[in-house]
C-alpha cells in the first residue's frame, strides 16, 4: 500500500514536471502584444472579428507533437487571416484593424499558449515570424501568367495607438482592397498584389523591404511599385525621400530611435548595429512615378507632387532637382523623417542598385482621425484610381 502510495505521488510529480515542461519556453508579449487586451474592451466586435481563426490555433498548437507540421500549420493560419480580411474588405466592410488586433492576438496564442511538445523560446519565436509573415501577404503574392502590368503596393499597420486605441490606417486598408485586384487599362490586363507593412524601426533594419523587393528587382517580374501611408491633409506624392530619421515619435513598440530634426540618424542594413551597418546611400533619392497622370485624376482631395524637404543646413525649402540637393545632409525627405519617408527611400534605393528604369514612389493619403468607413472608401477609391492612371502610362 504504502508503495503503490508513492506511485502515486512519484507520477503525480512527472505529470507536473511534464506539464511545465510543455509549458516551459513561454515567450513575453511585447508593447504591442500588450494592447490586445485594452483594444477588445474598447471595441471587442473589431478585435474580435476573426476570433475563430485564433481559437483553432490554439486547438492546433495544443494537439501538435511535430515541429515542422506545427510550424506549417502556424503559416497556414496566417494566410488564412489574411485572406479571410481582403474577402471581407472586397465585400465592403472597409476597416483593416481586425486583421491587425488579429494577428497579434493569435501572436499571443503562440507565446503563451501550450503547446503539444516540449518546445522552446527559438521555436516559438519560429512560429510567430511564421504569422507575421503569411498573415501579411507576404506568402500570397502571385502575378498570374497572362499579366502583362504587374503591380506591388504595400500598406502599413495603424500606428500611434497610444493615441487613439482605435485608430485606424487608409494604407493598409488599401492594400487589403487591392490584393489580387485585375483590371483592363488601354487593351493590357493589369493586377495588384499587396503586402502589410508593420511600423517597426527594428523591421526596417533588419531588411523587411529590401527583402520584400530584391526577388521582384531581381527578376524584373514587376512593373510599378507604390509605396502608400497615412499623411497630411490630401494626396502628396513625395519626389525627393531622404535618407535619414528625424521624427521624434515612437513605432508601434514604443521605441524612439533617438533621431531629431537637429541630429538626423540614418537607418541600419539587416541589423547592423555600428556605423558600418548604416544604410548606404545617397542623402536624398527621386521617385519615378508618372505624378502628372496621376495628380489629374478627380476626387475629394487634391493630388500634389510634393517637393518640400528638409537639409540640416538650409532648414525647410522646396527642392527643384537631386543636383540641388547633392552636398546637403538630409533631416527629412518629402514624406518627413518617418517609416513611411524610409520605405520609399529604401524602394527607390533599392531600384537604383539594380540600375532598372521602373516607375516607383510614395503616395501619403489624406489623415484620418480613429475610423471612418466613408472617407477611408473615398481615400482607397481615390488611389484605385491614380494606380490606374499611372498603369495607363505604361
Amino acid at each position: 500500500m504504502i508503495k503503490h502510495s508513492a506511485f502515486i505521488m512519484l507520477s503525480s510529480l512527472v505529470l507536473a514536471t511534464l506539464s511545465n515542461a510543455v509549458n516551459a519556453g513561454q515567450l513575453q508579449k511585447n508593447i504591442e502584444e500588450m494592447r490586445v487586451s485594452k483594444a477588445g474592451q474598447t471595441m471587442p466586435q473589431v478585435v474580435n472579428r476573426y476570433q475563430a481563426i485564433s481559437d483553432t490555433l490554439e486547438v492546433k498548437l495544443a494537439q501538435s507533437n511535430d515541429e515542422l507540421a506545427v510550424t506549417e500549420m502556424a503559416a497556414h493560419q496566417g494566410h488564412r487571416l489574411w485572406q479571410q480580411a481582403v474577402r471581407d474588405v472586397q465585400s465592403g466592410h472597409s476597416d483593416d484593424r481586425s486583421l491587425y488586433w488579429s494577428r497579434l492576438s493569435m501572436r499571443n496564442v503562440l507565446k503563451q499558449e501550450r503547446v503539444g511538445f516540449n518546445v522552446a523560446d527559438w521555436q516559438r519565436d519560429i512560429l510567430v515570424k511564421a504569422v507575421e509573415k503569411s498573415s501579411r501577404g507576404f506568402s500570397d503574392i502571385e502575378f498570374l501568367p497572362d499579366t502583362q502590368i504587374n503591380i506591388l503596393v504595400t500598406g502599413f499597420d495603424p500606428f500611434f495607438l497610444d493615441r487613439n486605441i482605435g485608430q485606424s490606417n487608409p494604407s493598409g486598408l488599401a492594400a487589403l482592397a487591392f490584393d489580387g485586384y485585375r483590371f483592363e487599362i488601354n487593351g493590357k490586363k493589369a493586377q495588384i498584389e499587396t503586402v502589410m507593412i508593420p511600423v517597426r524601426f527594428s523591421d526596417f533594419d533588419n531588411g523587411i523591404i529590401e527583402s520584400l523587393l530584391t526577388p521582384f528587382y531581381r527578376e524584373n517580374s514587376v512593373d510599378m511599385v507604390f509605396t502608400i501611408s497615412m499623411g497630411r491633409e490630401n494626396f502628396d506624392i513625395e519626389r525627393f525621400p531622404g535618407r535619414n530619421r528625424s521624427a521624434e515619435a515612437p513605432d508601434n513598440l514604443n521605441v524612439l530611435t533617438g533621431a531629431s530634426h537637429s541630429n538626423p540618424k540614418a537607418p541600419l542594413f539587416n541589423g547592423g548595429t555600428s556605423s558600418d551597418g548604416k544604410l548606404n546611400g545617397p542623402e536624398f533619392v527621386q521617385f519615378s512615378l508618372p505624378v502628372e497622370a496621376m495628380a489629374a485624376v478627380k476626387g475629394h482631395w487634391s493630388v500634389n507632387d510634393n517637393h518640400q524637404i528638409n537639409t540640416l543646413s538650409r532648414g525647410q525649402f522646396k527642392a527643384s532637382s537631386l543636383a540641388e540637393l547633392q552636398n546637403e545632409i538630409s533631416v527629412e525627405g518629402s514624406g518627413g523623417g518617418y517609416l513611411s519617408n524610409e520605405i520609399s527611400y529604401r524602394s527607390i534605393l533599392l531600384r537604383d542598385q539594380f540600375n532598372l528604369n521602373l516607375p516607383v514612389g510614395h503616395i501619403h493619403t489624406p489623415r484620418i482621425k480613429g475610423y471612418d468607413s466613408q472617407v477611408e472608401s473615398d481615400i482607397v477609391e481615390q488611389i484605385r484610381a491614380m494606380i490606374a492612371a499611372a498603369a495607363s502610362t505604361l
